[in-house]
C-alpha cells in the first residue's frame, strides 16, 4: 500500500490500540474478518494512528496478516481471563508467552520533522517493520493488563451479537455498550419494539376478553 490515509470506515472507541485490534476478529465484532488482506491491515494500521499518514506500507503482505492476526488471538484470551477473574483459559499461558515476547522487541522509532507550514508532526525514523508495528500493540496489552486502574474498567458490550471489549472510563463506570451511537441505540431501538409488542398484546388479550 502506497503513503497516505485511511481509505475505509473503521468504529474504533474500545480505548486501546490492543483492543481496537480485538475488535477486528469475528469473535468479537459480531460480522465478519476485518483484516482479510493486506491493503486492510495496512488501511488499519493508518487508522488506528500506529502509523503516520503519509507512512509506507509497501512492505505489508499477506505474512503480516497472519501475524496481527496471531497477535490478536494471544491478546484476546489473555483479556478474556482477566475478565473472568483471572481464570486459566485455554491457551493463555502460551499467549502470554508470545505476547511478551513481542513486547520484547523494540518498536518503531519516532521522529519529529517540519511540514508543510513549518508545524512539527510525527513520523517514524524509516519504513517499518512488521515486528517493530507487532511489539507497539504488544506492549500496550502488556500496560493495559498491568495496570490495575485501567484494567478495572475493561468490559465486554452487553448488546446482543457483539462481544466487543472496551475500556469503561465513564463517571460511575456504568457504560454497558462499547459504543452508545451503535449497540446502544440498536438495544433501545429493541427495547422500544419489545414494549410497543408486549403493549399490543395485553390490547388483544383485553379486546378478546368477553367480560
Amino acid at each position: 500500500m502506497a503513503a497516505g490515509k485511511s481509505a475505509y470506515d473503521w468504529r474504533f472507541g474500545s480505548g486501546r490500540p490492543c483492543l481496537d485490534l480485538v475488535a477486528t476478529g469475528t469473535g468479537t465484532s459480531g460480522a465478519c474478518e476485518l483484516l482479510d488482506g493486506a491493503e486492510r491491515l495496512a488501511d488499519w494500521l493508518l487508522a488506528t494512528g500506529l502509523v503516520p499518514n503519509g507512512t509506507h506500507l509497501g512492505a505489508v503482505d499477506d505474512s503480516w496478516v497472519v501475524r496481527f492476526r496471531q497477535l490478536r488471538t494471544g491478546v484476546e484470551r489473555l483479556l478474556t481471563a482477566e475478565i473472568g477473574g483471572g481464570r486459566r483459559f485455554e491457551g493463555a499461558v502460551d499467549a502470554l508467552e508470545r505476547v511478551n515476547a513481542l513486547a520484547a522487541e523494540p518498536p518503531p522509532g519516532l521522529r519529529a520533522v517540519r511540514g508543510r507550514g513549518g508545524t512539527l508532526i510525527r513520523t517514524l525514523d524509516g519504513d517499518p517493520e512488521c515486528g517493530a508495528l507487532l511489539a507497539a500493540v504488544a506492549r500496550d496489552a502488556v500496560e493495559l493488563l498491568t495496570d490495575p486502574v485501567a484494567r478495572a474498567g475493561l468490559r465486554r458490550c452487553e448488546a446482543d451479537n457483539c462481544r466487543r471489549l472496551y475500556l469503561d472510563t465513564s463517571r460511575g463506570h456504568r457504560r454497558r455498550w462499547c459504543s452508545s451511537e451503535v449497540c446502544g441505540n440498536r438495544e433501545r431501538v429493541a427495547r422500544h419494539r419489545r414494549r410497543v409488542a408486549a403493549a399490543a398484546a395485553v390490547t388483544a388479550v383485553a379486546d378478546a376478553d368477553p367480560a
